[in-house]
């Protein structure tokens, strides 16, 4: 299994614990905005819960920059940021 496939499997399961939890989001279409309210989005997002268990579980550090970002990205696109923001890739 590849980093790329081994980050999105653990983001996967990040992304599933935090969409369970906004019943609005029950469609599974692997987006990151969907780990958030959709019926009433946060004002601000870096320091969510969603970002902290992102930054624990990849020993990462998420800056206001990139939690905008990866907010509007699919899960394998922000998969590939993780592993940017490692140095992987």
């Amino acid at each position: 299994m590849s980093e790329l496939e081994k980050t999105f499997d653990i983001l996967y399961g990040i992304y599933n614990k935090h969409r369970r939890h906004h019943p609005e989001n029950s469609f599974d279409t692997e987006q990151m905005f969907l780990m958030w309210s959709t019926d009433n989005p946060p004002d601000e997002i870096e320091g969510t819960e969603p970002f902290n268990d992102i930054e624990e579980a990849f020993n990462i550090a998420i800056d206001d920059e990139d939690a905008l970002e990866m907010y509007d990205m699919s899960l394998k696109e922000a998969s590939i940021r993780i592993l940017e923001i490692q140095g992987v890739m």
